[in-house]
């Protein structure tokens, strides 16, 4: 008898675990399914490291391009290189753009490998939903994503990264634009706009 009660609860936890996998994972799919369709789009966001002083940046995005502005540096990524731009020293690393790579920059937590990860639907308030996300693979630098999102219109609202390190990263949407359309050269270095620019080209 105390073997079938045991088993009895074995499975209902296995359920449970199961559903909650199931609407976690429904959230992420709902999310990048929305952003996918906008086109493009373009947000601000606040972001800490690990209670340091809260920093701000800008992000637009057209399917896997996408350009950011952060403090003191500037990224541009045209779909082909990666041009890392540091205002400090005026110097800008180019690098191949492997869209496989495994990084949560703040453009591609709308458009990561849901398969890669393991889900957990952890709190839900006010419309907003907490999840987890932990990547299958062991030999990816991050190890836990927190993801908060609208239930109903799957806006993402924050999100936090900790890496291998017990690093911990946090960002907050703070304004969101869809956008129509955005010209493909805003997501080139353009040399000629940063005059004296050193260039290493890593590719």
């Amino acid at each position: 008898m105390k073997k079938i009660v045991l088993f009895l609860i074995c499975l209902w936890i296995s359920n449970l675990m199961f559903g909650q996998s199931n609407k976690a994972m429904n959230l992420v799919d709902g999310m990048q399914k929305k952003y996918k369709s906008l086109g493009s789009f373009s947000a601000n966001f606040s972001f800490q490291t690990d209670g340091g002083s809260v920093m701000t940046g800008t992000i637009s995005v057209k399917g896997l391009k996408y350009r950011l502005k952060t403090a003191g540096q500037e990224i541009f990524n045209n779909g082909k290189e990666v041009a890392t731009y540091i205002k400090e020293i005026n110097e800008v690393n180019l690098a191949s753009f492997d869209p496989s790579e495994g990084d949560l920059n703040p453009a591609k937590i709308y458009s990561f490998d849901k398969k890669s990860y393991k889900a957990s639907f952890l709190s839900e308030s006010g419309g907003i939903a907490a999840i987890e996300l932990v990547p299958i693979s062991k030999s990816t630098q991050v190890t836990k994503l927190i993801l908060k999102m609208g239930t109903s219109d799957f806006t993402v609202r924050e999100w936090t990264i900790l890496n291998k390190t017990g690093k911990k990263q946090n960002f907050k949407v703070t304004k969101f634009n869809a956008k129509e359309a955005i010209d493909e050269k805003y997501f080139n270095f353009d040399r000629k706009a940063f005059p004296g620019v050193e260039i290493n080209d890593l590719r």
